[in-house]
């Protein structure tokens, strides 16, 4: 399951760098999260790094992506 930042953001800054995917963008008023890029780390590390370095804690799962441990890996290695 891809992952999505909600309205809690506060723009902090934290999370792009940490993203193996560059899937963090800026958005206006937040950061998004392309669904299409993100794979909750799986293939570069064993726990999503931005949610690790989100103060506000509004990095949470994105219902509407639904996806296996294997359509994440498949999707990194695509990517990389």
């Amino acid at each position: 399951m891809a992952l999505m930042i909600n309205e809690d953001c506060t723009a902090c800054d934290a999370c792009p760098t940490e993203c193996p995917n560059d899937a963090i963008t800026a958005g206006d008023p937040m950061y998004i999260i392309d669904p299409l890029k993100c794979t909750e780390c799986v293939g570069a590390e064993d726990e999503p790094q931005c949610q690790l370095v989100c103060p506000p804690d509004c990095i949470v799962p994105n219902p509407d992506f639904e996806e296996t441990q294997e359509a994440l890996q498949a999707k990194y290695d695509s990517l990389h």
